[in-house]
């Protein structure tokens, strides 16, 4: 699917009502973009909600964010250095813009002109070999080199050192906590240096949110939506890493396998990778890609 470029601008009033809306029980950023559709904004969505909850059978009030503790939480937002972005404003990720799922409100941190050039994800074991930390350092240099920003989930083994070998050049690290709850947590410091070195970081929590298991594979959803690609390093069975390559591979990215150093068992073993994607050099990454870019064409591969 093509990117999204949009310049649109919420008011102060319609960002609130956006705010509050995905902020209140039972609403998620499916939900959110069906009442949006149905009753064309935030704020008349919000008036129909318990009465919504009610014909859908629902025992109890439902909690309906207020106008104070949406306020508070822009406050805290801006405190923080966090912005919050819609889907139909500038420098929400283009890609990322596309998803029925995507994010009603982006938390962004950094720089959001990063957001707006091409990312490719790495992504892989966090338990990875010498080697694998190795290619994926290399790829995430030469891949910023030629213009690409990376994006990846801040996890021990590969994402780090993807993230690491890209910070002068640009990264995207997407969160799966709050800004203020950075996990692993001894990479606050990396997140630092992210930020303040021309990248960014990306979270659809609130403030204060610690990360918790099911928050991971909403958080790889916006790795691998940000992307044109995603190349998966180490990834092992049962893995989040290939739980991304899944879904990039539902949202038409391309998705590039690399097998384990020496003796991993490769990816392809347990997802095929001439199903799942392609088997990557440092070169053939870049030319493939830019080739895309340079047609103008947002990234896909058809599976077999």
């Amino acid at each position: 699917m093509d990117a999204v470029n949009n310049t649109k601008k919420l008011t102060d009033a319609e960002r609130i009502d956006r705010l509050r809306l995905i902020r209140s029980d039972n609403v998620g950023p499916r939900t959110f973009r069906v009442l949006l559709q149905q009753f064309g904004s935030a704020g008349a969505a919000l008036q129909r909600l318990h009465e919504l909850a009610r014909r859908g059978g629902a025992s109890s009030q439902m909690r309906v964010c207020s106008k104070d503790e949406a306020h508070a939480e822009l406050d805290a937002c801006h405190e923080f250095g966090v912005q919050l972005i819609a889907p139909e404003e500038a420098f929400y990720p283009p890609h990322l813009a596309t998803l029925d799922d995507a994010p009603p409100l982006l938390g962004v941190r950094g720089s959001l002109e990063t957001l707006l050039r091409p990312m490719i994800a790495i992504v892989g074991s966090r338990n990875a070999s010498a080697a694998g930390l190795k290619f994926a350092s290399q790829l995430a240099r030469e891949l910023g080199e030629a213009a690409f920003v990376i994006v990846s989930g801040l996890a021990r083994g590969i994402d780090q050192s993807a993230h690491r070998a890209s910070v002068a050049s640009g990264t995207v690290a997407a969160l799966a906590g709050g800004h203020d709850r950075i996990y692993p947590p001894e990479h606050d410091k990396l997140v630092a240096e992210i930020v303040g070195g021309g990248g960014a970081a990306i979270s659809e929590m609130p403030l204060g949110h610690e990360p918790r298991a099911r928050d991971f594979p909403r958080r790889n959803r916006l790795i691998s939506g940000c992307a044109l690609g995603v190349v998966v390093i180490e990834a092992a069975h049962r893995s989040g890493s290939l739980i991304t390559a899944r879904m990039a591979g539902e949202q038409g990215r391309e998705v590039f396998a690399v097998p384990g150093f020496p003796l991993e068992p490769a990816l392809g073993r347990h997802q095929r990778s001439d199903q799942a994607g392609r088997n990557p050099r440092h070169g053939s990454i870049r030319r493939h890609l830019r080739s895309r870019t340079d047609h103008g064409a947002a990234a896909s591969i058809s599976p077999g």
